[in-house]
């Protein structure tokens, strides 16, 4: 009976102790994360349903707001989110803003958001090449003030999901065990949240897309290595998403209803070049470009010296 109250003490993520074993301590650090993650997330639901009772909606019976407004609620109450999991860092695990990753030059968030722009721009480009997809044009009617809205909704979701994976995980992990186990937990805790969005595809558009998922997540945990902090994981990881959502105007990790878009483009059919339903995050060029980025990471940036 000790042993396992033993156990249970080790890995419980109510402690901030790392005197353990190390698979004790990443299984600790893995319910940390479902705990700051599904925590965080009823506190952001609690705070929408608020708003719609503060503004005479019971959604309760059905009344909603219409699709653009739930959006808004929706990827602003990331930042109560974000705030969520600062609270249960500093609660639980004792720690700063900065143990977060948050230190370095904050500049840097604009070399992601250009590497971010352009791993996006070639992988659209090639794909539109190989006529999978289709480009439509401009749309006639451009909701400009939802485009730009969308842009900081962007930079605070993708905030979100890399202080939990890049943030929370990771440096948790990094000074505890190895560089590999440290990128192969994050990588697979970033990757499980999205599986949902491949229920449509036929098995080989989801093989891509969780390919994909961890491939992208690996160049996360590289450039967060390599600059010594979360603002270029960060930067890559919102610009990659408004690119390719609310300025091409594609499916996005399995989202295809566009709020706002400024360039009308779709999939022409269901395959492995364009990604089927879940977009060209599951195309098999865009795994190249991925793959490539790896290597460009590795070999030519250097690490930032403290």
């Amino acid at each position: 009976m000790q042993k396992i109250l033993t156990f249970i003490k080790n890995i419980s993520p109510f402690n901030n102790r790392t005197d353990m074993p190390k698979l004790l301590y990443v299984i600790k650090v893995i319910l940390f994360f479902w705990l700051c993650k599904f925590g965080s997330e009823l506190i952001g639901e609690v705070i929408a349903i608020g708003v719609h009772f503060a503004c005479g909606k019971n959604p309760l019976k059905g009344e909603m707001f219409d699709t653009q407004t739930i959006t808004l609620i929706t990827y602003f109450g990331y930042a109560f989110i974000i705030g969520a999991i600062v609270l249960f860092w500093k609660l639980i695990q004792k720690k700063t803003v900065r143990d977060l990753g948050f230190t370095g030059n904050p500049v840097s968030y604009l070399t992601g958001a250009l590497i971010g722009a352009v791993l996006v721009l070639i992988s659209t480009i090639v794909i539109l090449l190989t006529g999978a997809i289709k480009f439509n044009g401009v749309f006639d009617k451009i909701n400009i003030p939802m485009v730009v809205a969308m842009l900081i909704c962007y930079v605070l979701q993708g905030a979100m999901e890399e202080i939990l994976c890049r943030g929370v995980v990771h440096q948790l992990l990094i000074k505890q065990t190895s560089v590999p186990v440290t990128i192969g937990v994050s990588a697979a805790l970033f990757t499980i949240p999205h599986l949902s969005g491949m229920s449509g595809d036929s098995p080989m558009i989801v093989a891509a897309a969780i390919v994909n998922l961890i491939l992208i997540s690996v160049i996360f945990s590289l450039l967060t290595l390599r600059f010594k902090s979360i603002w270029a994981a960060c930067g890559l990881h919102s610009v990659w998403n408004y690119i390719l959502y609310s300025i091409l105007g594609l499916n996005l990790s399995g989202n295809d209803e566009i709020v706002a878009s400024v360039f009308d483009m779709s999939s022409v059919g269901s395959n492995i070049l364009n990604g089927g339903e879940y977009g060209i995050e599951a195309s098999i060029i865009t795994t190249a470009v991925l793959a490539a980025m790896i290597a460009f990471v590795v070999m030519v940036i250097k690490p930032i010296k403290k």
